[in-house]
């Protein structure tokens, strides 16, 4: 039979095929019916060309994952070497040598006991798999009612149900209701809108009251960020973290450090949580451990939490597929080699200061009303008014983000992200290799938008009150 499928390659029409055939991720399809869909075709280092040859500087590191930069032949030929020796096999039940190898190289780079290394395909199924170790780990520990997970407001842990339990974003949550039971919300940390009348120390009781109300008895774990993402790169107040700890030491409750995004150099430090001085009893991963070379995620598991699992008939019953995949193993591998060949971990250290100085520097900006974050993961909050920090409405957000801002900083050359999950920031993530001549450019890019941003909303408000005069002469 005749396929009736036409093949790119001999059309030409890949913008024609991605609206009839692809399902993009989190996007409005809509939004690509009169606009060509961006598609990137080559990168290397800091940088990608689209399908027309246009070069973008990529201040998102694609999705906070291309940590090494784009290009690395040496990185795809791990893959291709290891898949030319043994393409698949899977860890259920069977080990292979690069799964092993990983599993020892990131042990011994994570905090304190966390020796045991258990593989995902991504993020969301590291968080996921997390959450059911911890369920399970409770009752083999007789306390089967341990099963709520302590999450942040406008945090995000991920799409699959019980990751989304954890997710504090509403909009994401709604469509998927009922989700899986147990998620529970306390306050970001969120300093720049901190509520009037508290100190930072509220940050971490919020924590423990949730604790108390809900009944330490039913609660099994803590999940946080060392720098939350959502909301635009919130930092924990100093001591946060160390309070939190000893809270979930004093109520029997797990602390999970999600660090899908901050670990791997992403903060200065291999892992968050080193960054902050604090010890979790589970890490979740993904990203930067391939640099998204290969999809693959890990839980990484204290030797107490694996205890109950060593013995009898006991086993996690969980498992992925895909889990420690051999090529993505080699691929991390050969990462982890670029990283502690090149010092990319001590580059961000030395560049973070610039990075943040440039970022700074945008304060004077009318809309620029804070500046936030750690290493090479910073956001830009945008605000109505600076004196009185008022924010934009949702539709005034709309028309800032979606009607000029994620456009025009593309259209110039720049990837970032322009995101109103909370209030409307612009984040920037780059690989970990950029620097100063990257942060100029960046500099030169978000200025001039920024301050048309500005205009544009200036002159928006003047027309709506205006029209609010005309409609209402009273």
């Amino acid at each position: 039979m005749t396929s009736t499928k036409t093949a790119p390659e001999t059309t030409g029409a890949l913008q024609e095929l991605a609206r009839r055939h692809l399902w993009m991720h989190f996007t409005r399809l809509s939004a690509y019916d009169q606009v060509d869909v961006p598609i990137i075709v080559r990168g290397d280092g800091c940088y990608v060309w689209d399908e027309h040859g246009k070069r973008y500087l990529d201040g998102l590191s694609a999705l906070f994952c291309v940590n090494v930069g784009h290009g690395r032949a040496d990185i795809a030929q791990a893959g291709a070497d290891q898949a030319k020796e043994l393409g698949f096999f899977t860890n259920w039940s069977y080990a292979h040598p690069r799964a092993i190898e990983l599993a020892a190289r990131i042990a011994s780079l994570a905090p304190g006991d966390l020796n045991r290394v258990f593989f995902t395909s991504g993020g969301s199924e590291a968080v996921e798999s997390a959450l059911k170790l911890a369920r399970q780990y409770f009752k083999l520990a007789g306390k089967p009612n341990k099963t709520k997970v302590i999450a942040r407001e406008v945090a995000y842990h991920g799409t699959s149900l019980g990751a989304l339990s954890a997710t504090g974003i509403t909009a994401l949550r709604e469509p998927f209701e009922p989700l899986t039971p147990g998620g529970r919300h306390v306050p970001n940390t969120n300093t720049y809108r901190m509520p009037p009348g508290v100190t930072d120390a509220w940050f971490a009781e919020s924590i423990a009251d949730m604790i108390e109300f809900e009944g330490a008895d039913t609660v099994a774990a803590v999940i946080l960020e060392p720098v939350q993402n959502a909301g635009g790169c919130f930092t924990p107040p100093d001591g946060y973290f160390a309070r939190v700890r000893e809270i979930c030491d004093e109520h029997d409750v797990l602390l999970i450090s999600d660090e899908v995004i901050c670990a791997w150099g992403r903060l200065g430090e291999w892992f968050g949580a080193q960054r902050y001085g604090y010890q979790p009893d589970i890490i979740t991963t993904a990203k930067g451990l391939t640099s998204a070379y290969a999809p693959m995620g890990a839980v990484i598991i204290s030797d107490r939490l694996a205890e109950p699992f060593l013995h009898g008939h006991t086993s996690f019953v969980h498992g992925f597929t895909f889990g420690g995949h051999p090529i993505g193993a080699a691929v991390a591998m050969a990462n982890l080699d670029v990283f502690e060949r090149e010092g990319v971990i001590e580059h961000v250290r030395a560049n973070e200061a610039p990075f943040r100085a440039m970022l700074d520097s945008l304060r004077d900006l009318p809309i620029v009303g804070d500046v936030r974050g750690a290493g090479y993961f910073h956001a830009i909050e945008l605000v109505k008014d600076k004196d009185t920090k008022e924010s934009f409405s949702d539709a005034e957000s709309e028309t800032l983000l979606r009607g000029f801002l994620s456009g025009e900083l593309y259209r110039r050359g720049l990837i970032c992200r322009a995101d109103d999950r909370g209030d409307p920031v612009i984040q920037l993530s780059p690989p970990l290799i950029a620097g100063p001549e990257q942060f100029e450019e960046i500099e030169q890019i978000l200025r001039p938008v920024l301050s048309e941003a500005g205009e544009r909303m200036r002159v928006e408000a003047s027309a709506g009150a205006g029209d609010r005069v005309r409609r209402d002469p009273s």
